[in-house]
């Protein structure tokens, strides 16, 4: 008798496209006992959703450090990613369950405060990709130094979501694609709410093609590449829709994330990184034991980087005013002390 995954595995070579990633064919590092429900590819989502790199980021920064709570976190961006990414392989007959997974993983490399800490690491060691520090959270870090053992077509739609390389699937050509979808309609939504952008401002090749409305620029973005890909085997846009889409990045990069109203929580938050990383360069035993343990495989600079890239904005924070701020007063009794202990409960 048939198992779920099997006859699933079967429907996708029935109702899928050829071009399709199928799930019976996907291959990772360590061979695995089969599932009888999931497929290679439902069982790499599920693994990415209940990690600790995945959660952690609901308090990762998408744009603003100091948001409320109807601004978009990395996690929120990811769903988007995955929901938009599901839209265009359904309509493509591509597989779902892929771009899921790829969707869900790609930022788990993100580093606290968004793309300000991204550059502050690179700045500080010379390189630092947060696609490349995704990757490696999946194959290394996850699961106590162990990995999560993803099949290689997502590792590969991860690391190659942005970047110079090229994802080899079209599902991971779709997550690609998609990324740059969600994050800019819905930081553009985001700073409407701020009150940092009208949408007035909007280049009028942007508005007047998608339109102003958050849901209507979505709708008109994934339209177009669903239209404009079928049948040529590859996702691509119209050379219209490119076009609206390099006039909106570069608007968005100008006015919100290189704007000089957010330049001063860059500066804090570039500031707290910088010291963080000073400091377990020069006191590496104060980081946990589990991460002090692999500096002979890795090197110190990679394993400070591993740890201060995978904290929160919160624990950033919290990290920078245990180790730098003085105490004041009294506590439970005592004169407060600087102490440490707060790294090893992580």
């Amino acid at each position: 008798m048939m198992s779920v995954r099997e006859r699933t595995e079967e429907i996708e070579y029935e109702i899928l496209s050829e071009d399709a990633a199928k799930s019976r064919e996907a291959k990772r590092k360590h061979p695995i006992d089969v599932c009888p429900f999931r497929t290679s590819f439902q069982r790499d989502r599920d693994r990415i959703l209940h990690s600790k790199s995945f959660r952690r980021l609901k308090h990762k920064t998408q744009v603003y450090i100091m948001s409320g709570d109807h601004y978009r976190t990395r996690m929120t961006h990811s769903l988007e990613v995955a929901q938009i990414s599901r839209t265009i392989a359904r309509g493509l007959r591509l597989n779902e369950d892929l771009v899921e997974a790829i969707a869900l993983g790609h930022d788990v490399g993100h580093t606290p405060f968004g793309h300000s800490g991204e550059a502050i690491l690179d700045n500080l060691t010379g390189h630092f990709a947060h696609n490349e520090q995704s990757l490696r959270i999946v194959e290394y870090l996850e699961r106590d130094w162990e990995g999560l053992n993803l099949t290689y077509e997502v590792k590969d739609g991860i690391v190659n979501h942005t970047g110079s390389g090229t994802p080899k699937t079209l599902e991971g050509k779709i997550v690609h694609i998609a990324d740059r979808i969600a994050y800019l309609c819905h930081d553009y939504d985001d700073s409407l709410r701020a009150g940092l952008l009208s949408p007035s401002d909007l280049p009028a090749v942007v508005s007047e093609r998608i339109g102003t409305a958050h849901s209507d620029m979505i709708t008109g973005l994934v339209s177009d590449v669903i239209t404009s890909s079928e049948g040529t085997h590859d996702i691509v846009m119209s050379p219209n829709v490119d076009e609206v889409m390099t006039a909106f990045r570069s608007f968005m990069f100008e006015h919100i994330y290189h704007s000089k109203e957010l330049a001063h929580e860059r500066e804090q938050a570039g500031f707290v990184l910088t010291e963080l990383y000073k400091h377990f360069i020069k006191h590496f035993d104060h980081l946990p034991r589990a991460f002090r343990e692999r500096e002979e495989k890795w090197g110190r600079q990679q394993i400070v980087v591993d740890y201060v890239a995978g904290l929160t904005d919160s624990y950033a924070v919290q990290l920078f005013s245990e180790i730098f701020v003085p105490p004041v007063g009294m506590v439970s009794g005592r004169l407060a002390e600087p102490g440490i202990d707060v790294l090893h409960k992580r």
